[in-house]
């Protein structure tokens, strides 16, 4: 290495890149993202061994294992819907946001986000109620007296252990997308500031 390729090798300094993603502030938030991220880490090693278990047993040993695709869906659940309530903590749950792109600083910016954060509201909301009927269904069975609930065919698990996580991950989604329109709401009365 040269002598100016050192010295410029000596002057590179790493930054640590800027994160966008919103820290937990309150008791509340800080024990749902710890909970969240346990959930989500246990179930993907969970799925990643029994989906490594599945192929191998089925392509190495030429064998099947026995109803796996039961656990598999079940696991899933938990992993999405609580990756679900985690990325609407955080703000970075999916969203298709051209308004943010493309509609210049001002009045009818906010308003629009405004708009956006309601209607993301009341569709989570109506999910979320609908999500506590499938919850319903499966804890209570079909004539909700608690007789005939529905199982898995193989190991006969209760199908509400895979319904609980939509009801959860959708309710969460309901409580953070809740203040997001608050936030859009307090934006566009104040005139975009935040303090």
């Amino acid at each position: 290495m040269s002598e100016t390729e050192t010295k410029q090798y000596n002057e590179y300094v790493y930054e640590e890149p800027i994160s966008t993603v919103r820290k937990p502030t309150n008791f509340f938030d800080k024990c749902t993202v710890s909970i969240y991220s346990i959930i989500c880490f246990t179930m993907a090693m969970l799925l990643v061994v029994i989906i490594s278990a599945a192929t191998i047993m089925r392509y190495v040993l030429e064998m099947d294992l026995y109803g796996y695709e039961e656990w598999i869906k079940i696991f899933a659940f938990w992993l999405y819907f609580m990756g679900a309530g985690y990325g609407a903590f955080a703000g970075s749950h999916v969203s298709a946001d051209l308004v943010q792109s493309y509609v210049k600083e001002g009045t009818f910016k906010r308003l629009l986000i405004f708009i956006k954060t309601v209607v993301t509201f009341g569709v989570t909301l109506l999910f979320t109620w609908w999500g506590y009927d499938f919850f319903m269904f499966g804890f209570m069975g079909p004539l909700g007296t608690g007789v005939a609930i529905p199982k898995t065919v193989a190991w006969r698990i209760p199908m509400w252990t895979g319904y609980l996580p939509i009801f959860l991950g959708l309710l969460s989604m309901s409580y953070y997308f809740a203040w997001e329109v608050y936030r859009a709401g307090k934006a566009l009365l104040t005139g975009g500031k935040t303090a």
